[in-house]
């Protein structure tokens, strides 16, 4: 666990994501730009860009996890801040972002 600002956050790893899709257990939120997201990204993730985030925007998870991921782990740490500051209960975030998704060999889609 790391984080900016003096939080601390939940990392999952891109395994235990990929399990937490399957059951249908997360809410994945990416926060990289429009144009990263479209050039490719995790099925089923809804894009919501760092550069306009607001933790009061992301859609209710209807009990689900609520897991942000980006490129890095960075920007998605950054939002657990912002998370963090609204006093919203989101706390969890892909260790290594979609990079660490494309190493463990998991699909992404384009579009």
């Amino acid at each position: 666990m790391f984080g900016f600002g003096g939080n601390k956050h939940k990392e999952i790893s891109a395994a235990e994501l990929n399990a937490m899709l399957k059951d249908d257990a997360v809410l994945l939120v990416d926060v990289r730009e429009v144009d990263e997201f479209s050039d490719g990204h995790i099925a089923g993730a809804i894009n919501m860009p760092l550069s306009r985030f607001q933790a009061s925007l992301i859609p209710d998870a209807g009990g689900k996890t609520v897991v942000l991921q980006c490129a890095g782990g960075k920007r998605s740490a950054m939002a657990l801040d912002k998370c963090a500051s609204a006093q919203a209960a989101i706390e969890t975030h892909l260790a290594g972002g979609i990079g660490a998704w494309k190493s463990a060999g998991l699909p992404i889609v384009r579009g």
